[in-house]
Parts: C-alpha cells; structure tokens; sequence
C-alpha cells in the first residue's frame, strides 16, 4: 500500500510518498509486528544496506535503531537537504549483493 503527501517517519520529510516499512521482516515473523511509513529513499537504502536476515541480527527492527544506525544517520543528513520529489538513484551495497 503507497500513501501520498505524508511524513516520513525516518528522515521526516514532509510532502513524500511513503510506503509501509516492517520494522521486522515478514520472513522473520514481523508480518503482524510494528510497521513505519518510510519515504522511497529511506526504504530502498535500507534493504541497499542490509539483508533482512541482518536487520534482524543486529537489532535494527526499531525506527530508533534504524536511525541510530551510523550508515542511517548518514543518509538521513544528506537526505534530508533533498526536495520530497526527488527519488536518487542508489545501488545495493556489496554487502548486500547476491546474499538474498
């Protein structure tokens, strides 16, 4: 399910699309646990970053450990100075390519 014109709960940029985040993965149980509305950007780079099996493996199953995360907080700096419209384009990181 996509929203529109809402805040994202990640980088707080107003105005974006959003889409629902599990904070858990599903295939990890999170099917019925805790969700966030993320923007595009926020979302994409969380899964460029990590594997779901890494989310969880390090905790990062909570809006604070997301941000918290120094890769995260990063992002969400520089995120933060672009216009709610724009989606850049971003990659998987190596750590994540081909470890699905």
């Amino acid at each position: 399910m996509d929203r529109y014109n809402d805040r994202c709960e990640c980088c707080g940029r107003s105005g974006v699309k959003t889409t629902i985040h599990h904070l858990t993965p599903k295939e990890y149980g999170g099917a019925n646990l805790p969700t966030a509305l993320l923007c595009m950007p926020c979302h994409k780079h969380i899964h460029h970053l990590y594997t779901n099996k890494q989310l969880v493996d390090q905790g990062l199953t909570t809006l604070s450990a997301l941000q918290q995360d120094p890769a995260m907080r990063s992002f969400i700096r520089w995120i933060r100075k672009t216009p709610p419209g724009s989606i850049p384009k971003s990659r998987k990181s190596r750590n994540v390519r081909g470890r699905r």
